[in-house]
């Protein structure tokens, strides 16, 4: 075990050293999080397909009950029941769209050196032209369910439930339940609570209420969370832990097109239709499945109903709804519906992510509509929607409630849609008669591989370097 507390205490010095400007000290974190009994007790496991390079490297590490798939190396870092998914990940040959075509000379890998993710979810390939060839998070600790979802970082802290997307990070501090894409950030801290879309075109950018993110996702004097989602997903974590104690378990109906992970709790009467993927660590409770539809990572659908093609990005949480059509709930979203108080969500809408509608009554919204922010009752409804046909117009500056969008919101929409179209091909929802296939038919025969670590010695905790090539 002595080599495995040096590991964690290099990590935090490294990461203290790239935010010394903010006076911030990520001790206190780490030693309320790590519990070394914990990195001891689950085992890593990876998964192999025909369709996936493999490369692991674990070299003075840490990997306790996380999950790899795809071409990923880990260094002189914990991960802690974290998944590292890299089934996205660019290819030899594959040519990265700028001003003039860069074409890729190998493979594309996650690197993961000198860091500490702890329940944190690693996907999609990076937007760093500087590295196109790597992935890679460096001198960096996230806290509970964060998204790191195609974002490059060095030196950074990330807060529980924050989510980076798309983007470069360098020595930055993101607040807890903060949603940020915008390009590429130096030497920045973003409060708490902020949802932040940035591109050359338009800008959207609201912050939730103190008063209302502390109750929904806070956090103590040692950054550890708390509020209403995080109980939340805390009430459901032994469901999860059973899967990891059994080595086989019956596979869920499903059709031949859909693929439902292994490492997914479903339970209850659930209904599965075709071009489905429900991936590890999404929980399903009497659930209906809409053809196309998919639920990613660290979310759960609960006594609801997804319509075809309906996308529920990384850690969203759909309980008592209903919702329309290809609509799209994004990262981190909230929709907790109640048995007497449904949420309806009409086609086509694109719920933002980080949106949290709690409601006592029932919560209608029509089709074609943007959500955002915070809907607590009916009346909140009108500060925090606008049709998409309304935003189309917006050539300026809008402001609503505690929003401000500033654009051209026909790019923010067709940005939207083109991005919601990709999500649906490359989960596979498009698969018909053997063409565009995703992920709902290439995960459906993966084989999961287990790794424990060394049980005693000086290397105590620590996973044996091994390399596992192609």
């Amino acid at each position: 075990m002595k080599q495995m507390k040096q590991l964690i205490d290099r990590i935090i010095s490294r990461v203290n050293v790239n935010l010394s400007e903010f006076d911030f000290d990520t001790e206190s974190f780490v030693t309320n999080s790590i519990d070394y009994e914990k990195l001891l007790k689950f085992y890593a496991f990876y998964g192999i397909t025909s369709r996936h390079p493999l490369y692991f490297h674990f070299k003075n590490s840490n990997v306790a009950g996380s999950y790899f798939l795809g071409k990923c190396y880990v260094g002189r870092s914990a991960i802690y029941k974290s998944d590292v998914r890299g089934d996205e990940l660019k290819r030899k040959g594959d040519n990265i769209r700028c001003a003039k075509n860069i074409p890729l000379v190998e493979d594309e890998m996650i690197t993961i050196r000198d860091s500490l993710l702890y329940k944190t979810l690693v996907h999609s390939n990076s937007h760093n032209l500087e590295s196109p060839e790597q992935f890679g998070i460096h001198n960096t600790i996230s806290a509970h369910y964060v998204n790191i979802h195609g974002t490059t970082l060095e030196g950074c802290f990330l807060g529980p439930f924050a989510t980076v997307d798309l983007m470069n990070l360098h020595s930055c501090i993101v607040g807890e339940f903060s949603y940020v894409q915008a390009g590429e950030l130096f030497h920045r801290k973003i409060d708490p609570g902020t949802v932040w879309v940035r591109s050359p075109n338009f800008e959207f950018k609201y912050k939730f209420k103190k008063d209302i993110l502390d109750n929904f996702v806070g956090v103590n004097s040692s950054y550890q969370p708390r509020g209403i989602i995080y109980d939340f997903v805390k009430e459901r974590e032994q469901d999860y832990e059973k899967l990891f104690d059994v080595m086989n378990l019956e596979p869920i109906k499903a059709p031949d097109s859909s693929a439902v992970n292994r490492y997914a709790v479903v339970q209850g009467k659930i209904n599965i239709g075709e071009n489905v993927l429900v991936a590890q660590r999404a929980f399903l409770d009497n659930a209906v499945m809409g053809d196309g539809s998919n639920a990613q990572e660290n979310t759960y659908i609960i006594h609801s109903k997804l319509a075809e093609k309906c996308i529920t990005a990384h850690g969203g949480k759909i309980i008592h709804a209903d919702i329309g059509l290809e609509t799209f709930v994004g990262f981190n979203a909230f929709l907790n519906g109640k048995p007497d108080a449904r949420i309806e969500i009409g086609e086509g809408c694109i719920v933002m992510p980080h949106t949290i509608i709690d409601s006592d009554s029932p919560i209608k919204i029509p089709a074609e509509h943007l959500i955002w922010g915070f809907i607590g009752s009916e009346e909140d409804i009108k500060n925090h929607t606008i049709a998409l046909d309304d935003l189309a117009e917006v050539r300026d500056t809008l402001r609503i409630g505690k929003m401000v969008f500033t654009g051209k919101g026909s790019v923010f929409i067709d940005a939207f849609r083109r991005r919601i179209n990709q999500i649906l091909l490359t989960n596979g929802a498009l698969f018909h008669k053997g063409e565009e296939r995703g992920h709902a038919q290439d995960d459906q025969n993966i084989s999961f591989n287990i790794i424990q670590p060394y049980r005693t010695g000086e290397r105590n905790g620590l996973y044996p370097s091994i390399r596992i090539t192609p």
